[in-house]
């Protein structure tokens, strides 16, 4: 049951479009203190207060106490997990306003790995996107900046900044001998979450490039617009989930819901009583229950490894691509009295079966490696058929000059996106057997 005094967020698109990590948004006054029944440890307090006294007193410059304590807040807080943070009244505000799917910024989802930013996926139709930017990327630079030794947040602030201003971002990418230089140019991000469009006639393709307050609604659109078109009906789906970081929990549950006629979604487990969360299915299928296709990579994380986990559990659909990114923890986002706010990693994600996604992720029933699929060019030889034969007899039925029923031209995305080549083929053969199976 959806706890009333919170708003689950996962893997939020963050800040001026520079996301971090997933979070709950605990709608509180001020942080709750938990009441725990172990002894202050004196002698470590003491070697604070000690050092703390030492920084004041012998620092090369003056530092003011709330830079010191603010500092050690974050220093506690970021040795936790790559998630966990101490966010200033601005932080705090800007990731609040995050889940409206319009920010600035490059359009980045990224995670803090060994120092260096790590980039868990780019935003469809954004400046990274369109620079080039890919899942797994390390930024080692910001212009001519080194990352190494940044905050996470210090880093998140630098590549924000007014729209139409220039950042170049270095860096490494695995299979490349030196580090890249990549020019971008900040701009306002607005995210269309869901997408959609016909392949062939009966088939339908859903991309959702993040989770957002209203993917739910505009899934339920996508599907009903896919429908009109194919005469009410769809033979088979594909949910393309690649390179989604993810979103609101809520629109993952949603999404989740549109496919799954009853059972469990997905379920938390934390050491806190609030921490514990399920979801089930409400019992309708949009699609009633015509065959559906999940393509994931290892861009995909939080909220779409919760919907790729619960179709996989639910035997409602084929995962098919790469494994998943393994973002399966919940962050809680406690206000503190100063405006502040603690982000704080307070529970695990777990599917419907009991598999945690955190730092596993979601392995593919199907795996597909990285290729590109490209018509051959044409050869100046071409095999004989029996209608190049002298003399051959015609066939009864008479021929038709124009194209046959069903049959259109491939567009660049069917030709070239070898996993979504491989999904619409599956769909074809699950239909066929399906056929023949009836016919028994």
């Amino acid at each position: 049951m959806l706890k009333k005094k919170a708003v689950f967020i996962v893997s939020l698109g963050m800040m001026l479009g520079v996301g971090i990590s997933s979070a709950v948004l605990a709608e509180k006054d001020k942080a709750e203190v938990v009441n725990d029944s172990e002894t202050l440890p004196y002698d470590d307090l003491r070697t604070f207060t000690e050092i703390f006294g030492r920084i004041k007193r012998d620092y090369v410059e003056p530092v003011s106490d709330k830079k010191l304590l603010e500092d050690a807040i974050r220093g506690m807080l970021s040795g936790l997990d790559p998630h966990s943070a101490y966010l200033i009244g601005e932080e705090y505000q800007e990731l609040k306003e995050g889940t409206s799917g319009q920010f600035g910024g490059l359009g980045i989802e990224v995670t803090m790995e060994n120092g260096f930013i790590k980039v868990v996926s780019p935003i469809d139709d954004t400046p990274a996107q369109k620079a080039g930017i890919k899942t797994a990327d390390l930024i080692i630079k910001l212009d001519d900046k080194p990352v190494k030794g940044m905050s996470l947040n210090d880093s998140v602030k630098l590549m924000r900044g007014e729209p139409g201003s220039k950042i170049v971002l270095t860096i490494v990418r695995e299979g490349e001998d030196a580090p890249l230089k990549l020019s971008l140019t900040r701009d306002i991000i607005k995210v269309k979450s869901v997408k959609s469009r016909s392949l062939d006639k009966g088939y339908g393709y859903v991309r959702i490039s993040s989770f957002q307050s209203g993917t739910g609604d505009s899934l339920k659109d996508a599907l009903a617009t896919l429908k009109k078109e194919n005469n009410g009906a769809l033979k088979g789906l594909v949910l393309d989930l690649r390179n989604n970081p993810g979103g609101v929990l809520n629109a993952a549950v949603e999404v989740s819901d549109a496919f799954i006629k009853s059972g469990l979604i997905v379920y938390t487990q934390g050491r806190i009583e609030n921490s514990e969360m399920r979801f089930n299915a409400a019992g309708d299928d949009l699609i009633n229950g015509a065959p559906i296709v999940v393509l994931i990579n290892a861009g995909s994380a939080s909220a779409s490894e919760i919907v790729a986990g619960a179709l996989q559990d639910q035997k409602r659909a084929v995962i098919m691509g790469e494994k998943s990114f393994g973002k399966g923890s919940v962050q809680t986002i406690l206000p503190t009295s100063n405006g502040a706010a603690v982000k704080l990693t307070t529970a695990r994600y777990y599917t419907p079966s009991g598999r945690s996604i955190q730092a596993e992720g979601i392995e593919p029933d199907i795996a597909l490696s990285r290729v590109k699929l490209e018509a051959l060019d044409k050869v100046d030889f071409t095999p004989f058929k029996e209608a190049d034969l002298s003399h051959h007899l015609q066939n009864s039925k008479a021929a038709n000059d124009g194209k046959k029923e069903g049959e259109k031209e491939k567009d660049a995305t069917e030709t070239q996106d070898y996993a979504l080549h491989e999904a619409l083929n599956l769909l074809k053969g699950i239909n066929i057997v399906k056929k023949y199976s009836s016919s028994y």
